[in-house]
């Protein structure tokens, strides 16, 4: 009989149900993102439907590690609804997730989120979970049904306060090619995945009072601003006065400097998909380079 037990434990350990290093429990001070799709049903139709969230956790309470949701869409077919109120509850140490809010669309229209997600299977850098839940929108109750992956971005890590940030500067260039890529344009910079970047850094994790210098290798003037998502196909950003650097001439450079902790979306506002992640939490890791990164071409 024992040698039984042994075999067959050796058997899951193998086959992939055992895992001994796999993703870490969710722990407070960290930023994930959540992706996933499937459908939003009710009686009369069937639509597709995505999650695309940004969160940051926060402090720990009991077995349950609370979040804030940075930014982020649901989307319901073609029509987006920004994350404009959404709280989420990561509970028994990643084993669940509970969503709930309001979030808007373009015309100002809210739809009333409750998801709860459970934890399917998981890998060393990433989770699957499946969520089940509804969206309230107008008279229209749908039932939501996805299959959803969480993945971390980088470690907050909390220190005292008397603590020093360093001065040390990351250098992003802009890509040559970035201002065309949006007409359809095969000119520019690819990263290690084959993806087509606009920057050379797409997320950046940095500490408050750290400087970041923008380097425009393109042939046109670029300007970056900070701002939030909109949900609208054309127009995808708008400025919230943060941050503005004024024009960046070609072969010139620019520096930020981010004063203040917390999530930071940087944009071109003439060329609206060139975007970059920034967090700004203390004492976050040492790498800054959060997604694929891409070579400056000559």
């Amino acid at each position: 009989m024992n040698i039984t037990i042994f075999t067959l434990l050796v058997i899951l350990a193998f086959s992939g149900f055992i895992f001994s290093d796999s993703f870490a429990i969710i722990t407070p001070y960290s930023a994930f993102t959540l992706e996933g799709s499937g459908y939003a049903v009710t009686e009369n139709m069937i639509k597709i439907s995505n999650v695309d969230l940004t969160l940051s956790t926060q402090q720990l309470s009991g077995s349950s590690v609370r979040s804030t949701v940075e930014e982020g869409l649901i989307t319901l077919d073609a029509e987006n609804f920004l994350a404009t109120d959404l709280k989420t509850t990561i509970l028994r140490q990643g084993q669940y997730i509970r969503i709930d809010g309001i979030a808007e669309n373009p015309s100002g229209d809210q739809a009333t989120i409750k998801f709860f997600g459970r934890l399917i299977e998981e890998s060393k850098n990433a989770s699957i979970y499946g969520f089940t839940g509804r969206i309230a929108v107008d008279d229209d109750n749908y039932k939501i049904i996805y299959t959803s992956k969480l993945s971390e971005l980088t470690k907050i890590n909390v220190i005292p306060t008397d603590s020093k940030t360093t001065d040390k500067k990351t250098t992003i260039h802009i890509l040559k090619g970035s201002s065309t890529q949006g007409v359809g344009s095969t000119i520019g910079a690819f990263s290690n995945t084959g993806e087509f970047r606009n920057f050379s850094l797409d997320r950046i994790s940095i500490k408050p009072g750290a400087t970041i210098t923008i380097v425009n290798d393109d042939i046109v003037t670029h300007s970056i601003q900070s701002g939030k998502d909109t949900g609208d196909r054309y127009n995808r950003f708008v400025s919230d006065g943060r941050i503005s650097t004024g024009n960046i001439l070609p072969n010139q450079s620019v520096n930020i400097t981010f004063d203040n902790a917390g999530f930071y979306r940087l944009y071109d506002p003439n060329y609206q998909w060139m975007d970059i992640i920034a967090y700004v939490f203390p004492n976050v890791d040492d790498s800054v380079n959060l997604g694929q990164s891409a070579k400056p071409k000559n």
